[in-house]
């Protein structure tokens, strides 16, 4: 059995990675953040345009396999969290139940978080005696208030999915037996724009502070992006009243 499962819908535009572990609560064991890390540093195809995170069974993913962990030392989670906040086009993760300590994190780091209500987002390292990588913890201050963040850290305690929602900290906490059409939803308003201002824009809204580091390149992705044909077919699309045909140019 594949414990990550990669699928690509028929027009190339929505990839599927799937948490394949159950038996295990969809624990990630290092031969998995290999994997993992490798899908979300390869370059994306022309016809890609939003990638899917999910899993199977009842819980999201309680984190790091905590056996390996003792075995080999620290698995590279926040290597495998900045892959995913570093990819070019949206990550949309979809957490139907518990999302542990660095299920938790992979969960946070991706552009659109959907979680059933009742799952919960349980950052618990400091109850076993760890404390998460520093980018880990310095990327929930920016998701959420600080007082939210001390919560999340310091307690250790898990926070609903309904909850996160209200604050802003994800992006939706649905009911359990809509999530998969909320996930939808999202997915296909994604699908059906162009990949270069997807690119573009993600680029943007990554970048640190606008003083505190150079913009150039995520300049050139903006300039790229409007002058590009999709860019000329999204504004006579518009004109013309109808959907726009993209092809990644």
């Amino acid at each position: 059995m594949d414990e990550i499962r990669v699928e690509t819908d028929a027009t190339g535009a929505v990839r599927t990675i799937t948490i394949n572990r159950p038996d295990k609560r969809n624990a990630i064991s290092n031969a998995m953040f290999d994997e993992l890390t490798e899908l979300f540093t390869l370059e994306p195809p022309a016809s890609e345009r939003v990638t899917v995170l999910r899993s199977e069974g009842h819980v999201f993913c309680s984190g790091i396999d905590l056996n390996q962990r003792l075995e080999h030392g620290a698995p590279p989670l926040d290597t495998l969290c900045e892959a995913i906040r570093d990819y070019p086009l949206p990550v949309v993760a979809r957490v139907q139940g518990d999302a542990i300590a660095g299920g938790a994190f992979t969960a946070l780091f991706c552009d659109f978080v959907i979680a059933a209500e009742e799952a919960r987002i349980w950052v618990s390292l400091v109850q076993i005696g760890l404390a998460p990588p520093y980018p880990l913890t310095r990327h929930l201050t920016e998701l959420a208030s600080l007082a939210r963040a001390r919560e999340l850290v310091l307690l250790g305690d898990p926070v609903l999915g309904k909850d996160l929602a209200e604050a802003g900290v994800i992006t939706a906490g649905v009911p359990l037996d809509q999530l998969d059409a909320e996930v939808d939803r999202i997915v296909e308003r994604l699908a059906k724009n162009a990949p270069l201002s997807l690119r573009a824009i993600k680029a943007t809204l990554n970048q640190p502070a606008y003083e505190a580091a150079s913009t150039d390149h995520i300049v050139a992705q903006i300039v790229k992006a409007r002058d590009s044909e999709d860019g000329r077919e999204g504004v006579k699309a518009r004109l013309e009243r109808r959907m726009p045909v993209y092809g990644g140019r």
